[in-house]
């Protein structure tokens, strides 16, 4: 009997839940683990006034690896509208797990409570059991702190830390993330954003030491888009380079890139109006940076938005963790 390959998924925004969606619905073991610098939106306001860490992307993670039917994780993923006073915009699930991390006095153990009622496929894991602050110095020496407001400066970035409420670069990652990176067959980075959704991840020490050290095959993900503020103008291997120099070491593995053209004007960029051009190709870069590369038809075109194909992606993510064990 083959054993489950186990697999570790890093990251946040909405590209995450896609992959881990399609993961769960597959013969593996998984764990997602989920960054807290998010500042923006509901999940910056519930924060900023309980002190709480950011529980948006833990939300969207949660939903998509609950077994329970459909109506249940709608309910969880209901949002109310802009005109509901005091509940403006905010998700129920965002205030339930603002009120089980109060009841239990930390968000780790709030969202094991919120895993086992979910009936979800697997582990999530907050990142740092601490909501964190994401800060960017940009190339002209400039700097900016929270990731909402970072890439509206439009500025290049150079690199980006972390640090706690305190100031404080030496955080702790939440508990058991080390011991899944380790003991995984392989760690997925993406798709999401690079400096916002990412990187917050890699930047807490122990976390991107255990990605350095893994014996796991380390698999990235690249964007489809360009991000306005973030990647503009980025080459896949100008991610990889970033990911590289952020580490100090080459790390990445092996990396899924998307070749299928965008058709002209199909993106309804009023909706989607943080993504610019497609990422271009440098295969040669990518080659320099030690990277297997895996090309294909990723794409997927439906609501004038472009998105990763979920089935082929997490048919080839499949493919690799067998082919590597």
């Amino acid at each position: 009997m083959i054993k489950k390959p186990k697999i570790v998924v890093i990251g946040g925004g909405t590209g995450l839940p896609v992959v881990l969606n399609g993961l769960k619905k597959e013969d593996c073991d998984i764990t997602a683990v989920v960054t807290v610098a998010d500042d923006g939106g509901s999940s910056g306001e519930i924060r900023e006034v309980l002190k709480v860490s950011p529980p948006g992307d833990l939300r969207n993670v949660l939903a998509s690896l609950s077994t329970l039917p459909p109506i249940y994780r709608d309910v969880f993923q209901y949002r109310f509208d802009k005109d509901a006073d005091i509940f403006s915009n905010h998700a129920i699930g965002n205030l339930i797990i603002a009120a089980l991390t109060n009841m239990y006095g930390n968000v780790y153990d709030a969202i094991q409570e919120l895993a086992h009622m979910l009936k979800i496929s697997g582990h999530v894991y907050p990142a740092a059991e601490e909501p964190l602050t994401l800060h960017a110095v940009f190339k002209d020496g400039s700097k900016e702190q929270g990731e909402s407001t970072i890439s509206k400066k439009r500025k290049l970035i150079d690199y980006v830390y972390v640090t706690d409420s305190q100031g404080n670069k030496d955080i702790k990652a939440s508990r058991n993330v080390v011991n899944a990176i380790m003991q995984a067959d392989m760690v997925v980075l993406g798709p999401g954003s690079l400096f916002t959704s990412i990187l917050p991840n890699l930047m807490i020490k122990e976390i991107g030491e255990a990605v350095k050290n893994t014996k796991a095959q380390v698999v990235y993900i690249c964007n489809i888009m360009t991000q306005k503020g973030e990647t503009e103008n980025f080459s896949d291997g100008d991610h990889v380079k970033v990911l590289h120099r952020h580490l100090k070491e080459k790390f990445i593995d092996t990396i899924l890139v998307n070749i299928e053209k965008v058709p002209e004007d199909y993106m309804d960029t009023a909706v989607y109006d943080e993504y610019l051009v497609q990422v271009s190709h440098d295969f040669k870069c990518l080659r320099n940076q030690g990277c297997r590369v895996i090309s294909d038809n990723f794409l997927s075109l439906h609501n004038r938005g472009v998105f990763h194909n979920q089935a082929k992606v997490v048919k080839e993510l499949m493919h690799l963790v067998y082919d590597k064990n």
